[in-house]
């Protein structure tokens, strides 16, 4: 029988080259949330399946959530989200933890659903949450770091929107300002949510049939919320509501830190049902990708489920794929070499001159790989070139004699001959300039 070569359907393998932009986006996202004061954590790839089907929805619990029987007879989840992870981890140390929280991971999850562009079955996903802030500044906190990380990566605020919600002003909507029963209020969300899918004239017809003897002042009062570009926008009954309140303030403390990018969305929903008030999302403005790559959103309720005295909590996440299709669609992959500094030449009878340069060499903290193969000399530059290693120092007979090396740069095909520490110091310098041109001018 001969085996497939391909991934399981809905993942990827990670070669060197892709590893290395999936490490530049880990390390974007680690560089970012420490900057603001989050602590990493990890946590289990397994949870019993009811953490999920508590509080994250029927769609992921039943429906999107690999699952199996272990062998002490436990239904398991492999986790398809972090959020009632640490909101358990949370509630388990519930008096020990030093209030704010601030917490971030980077990790995998999987979902069974069908695999499209920038949604896959097993995904890498950055988490920040922060627990015990009870007010709209933590909700702001998460939304300055969410247009942090996108600025870290060299987007423009031209290049994204934060389009901004609040549950609680939907539920005030729905029942106060529409009438709405429950099951009125349920339909009315999921159509809300579903605006953007449909046509405007299909969107119509739905309102009017949950509306029902309400749909012509209805009707109305949706051209009201729809036309609404910014919460001073919203009906007076509205906006001086205590949610129309709190959003207005969330909305003021995001423009005092110099955040453009945001904008009022009455129909951003967001699906998962832990969700208590501010709702958000990053959308990319590309056409050809016009998607969201980043959302989160206050949760209060979760870690109270677990047994502990209920905390308020404040989140976001970002995948690796979506982020990596908005560097794509925008021109901002970065160019990447190889974790390798050095590849070593071999010219000749010189091997074990070669190994005692390599292993000299990798004591200074150059990354060298030496080639033993004993290859002509173009097979060996090749592989070099291949592997995108940013060196190539040739040894041979006269090298070992004199210890002075050509060292060649594959990016610009310059050579220079230089000893042994002058080596070293061009390897710290060129990861040096690599270091500051990763970072972002302060300016």
């Amino acid at each position: 029988m001969t085996l497939s070569s391909q991934p399981y359907k809905g993942t990827r393998d990670y070669y060197p080259e892709e590893k290395r932009l999936q490490n530049y986006i880990f390390n974007v996202w680690r560089r970012v949330s420490e900057r603001f004061g989050y602590e990493e954590y990890g946590a289990p790839t397994l949870e019993p399946l009811e953490v999920y089907a508590a509080k994250s929805g029927q769609e992921l619990a039943n429906e999107q959530t690999y699952t199996f029987t272990d062998r002490g007879g436990r239904i398991v989840a492999i986790r398809p989200e972090m959020t009632p992870t640490i909101s358990r981890m949370i509630a388990a140390r519930r008096q020990e933890m030093a209030y704010p929280a601030r917490l971030y991971s980077v990790a995998n999850f999987m979902r069974y659903e069908r695999p499209q562009r920038g949604r896959e079955r097993e995904f890498w996903q950055l988490n920040t949450d922060v627990f015990g802030i009870d007010t709209v500044r933590a909700d702001s906190e998460i939304i300055v770091m969410a247009e942090a990380i996108m600025k870290e990566f060299g987007a423009k605020d031209k290049d994204f929107v934060i389009r901004v919600n609040n549950r609680l002003l939907v539920n005030f909507v729905m029942v106060k300002y529409l009438g709405l029963d429950e099951t009125q209020a349920h339909l009315m969300v999921k159509l809300f949510d579903r605006k953007d899918k449909i046509a405007a004239a299909e969107f119509k017809d739905q309102a009017t049939e949950i509306l029902g003897d309400k749909a012509t002042d209805g009707l109305s009062k949706l051209d009201s919320l729809m036309s609404a570009k910014n919460v001073s926008d919203l009906p007076i009954d509205i906006k001086t509501s205590t949610p129309g309140v709190e959003i207005a303030e969330l909305f003021s403390l995001l423009g005092l830190a110099g955040v453009n990018s945001v904008k009022f969305d009455m129909t951003l929903m967001r699906g998962l049902d832990y969700y208590t008030g501010t709702v958000f999302e990053v959308f990319d403005t590309d056409p050809d990708n016009n998607r969201s790559v980043l959302g989160g959103g206050r949760y209060d309720g979760l870690v109270g489920m677990f047994g502990a005295e209920p905390i308020s909590a404040v989140g976001m996440a970002q995948g690796g794929t979506t982020i990596e299709n908005f560097l794509e669609a925008h021109s901002l992959l970065p160019s990447l070499a190889s974790s390798t500094d050095i590849y070593i030449v071999v010219l000749g009878d010189v091997q074990k001159a070669a190994d005692k340069l390599a292993k000299h060499l990798r004591s200074e903290g150059v990354n060298v790989e030496l080639d033993n193969t004993e290859r002509k000399l173009d097979r060996q530059i090749k592989t070099a070139v291949k592997k995108n290693i940013p060196y190539i120092l040739f040894v041979g007979e006269d090298e070992v004699r004199d210890e002075i090396y050509t060292l060649k740069d594959t990016t610009s095909t310059q050579e220079q001959k230089v000893g042994f520490s002058r080596i070293v110091s061009l390897i710290r310098d060129r990861r040096r300039v690599a270091a500051d041109d990763d970072i972002p001018d302060l300016d």
